[in-house]
């Protein structure tokens, strides 16, 4: 590929309608979501849940949630309209039509990072809308001279490209292309469907998927408190201290951080955790276990351990389920969230309680000799015997799967095509490369003579032009060799 890449200058079609049709397919997913899901979506009300609900909010979450209602159905509308229809434009073969696609995505994207923490998620959607922008309009953003250097190199690599090695490429793009038709349609098919999945990979290597986010807004913000202490009997006089983790909600008063591009995966994790129950979530129980031990790798993810020092380890956790709100606007008390308290989210465990379940489930190496049991539920001594695990398939070429492996072979075939041509193509490059060297050395050779009849007449802004000419020539040697 390298020996490929260096003959060839331009970005190909096929690469840069593929950025499109990536970027087409996550803002065109996330939007029929959205329609076949929440019906908040369809009557214009999402908005007014989502900045609290919100996995990750920053601090201006909380300003954009007590704005109007009737500017969060602007909000919701304006969405549908970024998400639905513009997305259409990106695959429009116009320039101006693609750059204006392009800049509304960057920008809605940018709207979406200033209001809350969604990690790199953004920042990634943005990279595909730069394949909206041809050179004219990215040559504006940078310097004369290096639109100067540029344009020489752009006249230099004209001399490279010779019909054997177009002949080639258009054979090995055409491929590309087939192979992405391919796969997108198992995409299409999703996109259309009324019973559309989000994140979804339909081949083994997952080069073609489909996108979505927020299918559904959460109405209510819950949270999962984790408390411990170093009483070794629980009575109802036990002091219990908070673990205040990174980014997510927990002390009332704590205002929210901005973390963006950053990701918190275990505050993140928290969030989801809150919708179930803990015994769906085996990490959690985990979690609980590892604090308990002290371990120092799981207490460097928490923002505020209540058991800081090293030789005190809490004897007992409990985590608590809150339901959390954002203050009011109006409100001075200095506080960002009211919590009301709703339930246990699970009763105070020790670690010699989870040890057993820990390791039947595997996060603990276990004695040879013990039983193989797996629990359910780390707090109750009803097991399941463990089910024998099925020999892994590697390769499974049923009938569905039969294309993969069809056009696969075809791009083998395709490259080794390449591959015996690549004397004839050293040869014309070979022949290019002295051409644009004599080319070069007679252009030199002018100057120098030119700058030798000036000389002594005193014109030193015709022998500096004439400088530049020569450093120009060099460097545009240098860059064709």
């Amino acid at each position: 590929l390298l020996w490929y890449q260096r003959r060839v200058r331009a970005t190909s079609k096929t690469c840069i309608y593929g950025y499109r049709w990536l970027l087409f397919r996550i803002m065109l997913g996330a939007g029929l979501i959205k329609i076949w899901g929440d019906r908040c979506w369809r009557d214009l009300t999402c908005m007014d849940y989502h900045y609290e609900t919100q996995p990750v909010p920053n601090p201006l979450s909380w300003f954009l949630h007590h704005a109007p209602a009737e500017w969060h159905k602007m909000e919701t509308l304006g969405n549908h309209i970024v998400e639905l229809l513009l997305p259409w434009l990106l695959i429009v073969p116009h320039r101006k039509v693609a750059a204006f696609a392009g800049v509304a995505q960057i920008l809605f994207q940018t709207i979406i990072i200033i209001s809350g923490n969604f990690s790199f998620l953004n920042w990634l959607t943005m990279l595909p809308a730069i394949f909206c922008f041809d050179d004219e309009i990215l040559r504006s953003l940078f310097s004369t001279t290096t639109q100067h250097y540029v344009t020489v190199v752009e006249k230099l690599s004209i001399k490279f490209q010779n019909k054997p090695a177009r002949y080639q490429r258009a054979v090995l793009n055409g491929m590309i292309g087939m192979l992405l038709m391919f796969l997108s349609i198992p995409v299409v098919q999703n996109l259309l469907s009324s019973r559309q999945q989000m994140n979804t990979s339909f081949d083994s290597f997952r080069l073609v998927n489909t996108y979505g986010a927020f299918g559904s807004i959460t109405k209510e913000r819950t949270e999962v408190i984790l408390e411990g202490t170093t009483d070794q009997v629980i009575t109802p006089q036990t002091q219990w201290l908070e673990y205040e983790f990174k980014c997510k909600p927990g002390s009332v008063t704590r205002r929210p951080c901005v973390i963006s591009p950053y990701h918190y995966r275990l505050d993140w994790l928290m969030w989801f955790a809150a919708f179930q129950q803990y015994h769906h979530n085996p990490w959690f129980v985990n979690l609980v276990a590892k604090l308990l031990e002290g371990n120092k790798k799981v207490r460097q993810l928490i923002e505020r351990d209540p058991f800081q020092n090293e030789t005190l380890i809490p004897t007992y956790i409990r985590a608590q389920h809150y339901r959390y709100q954002y203050t009011p606007l109006a409100k001075e008390s200095g506080a960002v969230w009211n919590r009301k308290y709703l339930k246990p989210y699970m009763n105070p465990v020790s670690l010699d309680q989870l040890r057993e379940w820990r390791e039947s489930s595997g996060f603990l190496r276990k004695p040879k000799k013990e039983a193989h049991t797996k629990s359910k539920d780390p707090l109750k001594d009803a097991g399941s015997k463990e089910t024998p695990r099925k020999p892994r398939k590697y390769f499974n070429f049923d009938k569905e799967n039969l294309g993969y492996p069809i056009v696969g072979l075809l791009m083998v075939l395709g490259l080794l095509v390449l591959r015996l041509f690549r004397r004839e193509l050293d040869m014309y490059y070979d022949s290019s490369v002295g051409t644009v060297d004599k080319e070069i050395q007679d252009l030199m050779a002018r100057a120098t003579h030119i700058d030798q009849d000036l000389s002594g007449t005193g014109e030193e802004s015709a022998r500096a032009n004439i400088e530049d000419l020569t450093r120009d020539c060099l460097d545009g040697k240098e860059k064709a060799e």
